[in-house]
């Protein structure tokens, strides 16, 4: 694997000219909570919105955890830091909405800790063509411990933890008793299976070209501090920026010939400065 450091907030900047220079690279971009949502936001929004081919990897612990702990532009309100002694007034990003929000083809949230289902979504974004967004709690234990544990903890992930698998109802918690529910306002909702019946569950379909229901699901859980969907929320084909600017430079070499930089470079009026 060969990588590089870019400027910080700027890696979906700098690997769109990479993958679409060099589209036989598997291209990756390693980012966080912090660079890739608050200085480097605009970026990321535009390279998702374009579908560049590349995975996004974002890993978020809430929190500025290599420059001393700050907050960030996914820290709870009322967090406290150096940066907001009296708590943070910031309303949080919850990243899946935002990537959705940005039509992007693949989404999906994993956990750190859980290798296993970790290396799967790893594996199903490397193949899939396009734009591919994970995120990926991670604890940052010197600055922002144990923010996850509602996921991660022994005792309380078996009832917080909501596995999304595609084409199957969505139910969780011990003997699966609980699901998910449409709540008749365009959002979601969780119920007791034995109350409303599984076949009133809403069923998964992480291929649907109206991204409404994976967006509800996102906003199911604001804050990992209860029941939270973690999986694939969207998986879907659309054509691929690199693929298809090569598509237009073929064509513009057929029409108009092999280009010439000099000679661009000199039409129209030119001036010769003189000392």
């Amino acid at each position: 694997t060969y990588g590089f450091h870019s400027i910080h907030g700027r890696a979906p900047a700098l690997a769109t000219g990479l993958s679409t220079s060099r589209p036989e690279l598997s291209v990756w971009v390693v980012t966080g909570d912090g660079d890739g949502l608050s200085i480097g936001g605009n970026h990321l929004i535009h390279a998702l919105r374009r579908n560049v081919n590349f995975v996004v990897l974002l890993f978020n612990n809430e929190i500025y955890g290599l420059t001393k702990g700050q907050y960030s532009p996914t820290s709870n309100v009322g967090t406290v830091t150096k940066s907001t002694p009296y708590g943070s007034i910031d309303y949080p990003f919850n990243p899946v909405s935002l990537a959705l929000g940005s039509e992007a083809t693949f989404v999906a949230r994993a956990l750190d800790v859980d290798k296993p289902h970790l290396t799967e979504i790893l594996l199903r974004a490397a193949k899939h063509e396009g734009s591919a967004f994970i995120e990926i709690y991670q604890n940052c234990p010197v600055f922002n411990d144990d923010q996850f544990i509602a996921l991660t903890g022994k005792e309380t992930k078996i009832v917080n933890q909501i596995w999304l698998e595609d084409g199957k109802p969505i139910t969780f918690g011990p003997d699966r008793a609980q699901g998910v529910a449409s709540d008749g306002n365009g959002g979601v909702k969780i119920v007791e299976v034995a109350e409303v019946g599984e076949e009133n569950l809403l069923v998964h379909d992480e291929h649907a070209e109206n991204p409404a229901l994976a967006f509800a699901l996102s906003r199911l859980s604001h804050q990992p501090t209860g029941p939270t969907p973690l999986g694939v929320f969207r998986d879907v084909a659309r054509p691929v920026y690199d693929v298809e600017m090569e598509r237009q430079l073929a064509a513009a070499q057929v029409k108009q010939g092999r280009g010439d930089l000099e000679k661009l470079l000199n039409s129209g009026d030119t001036w010769e400065v003189t000392a």
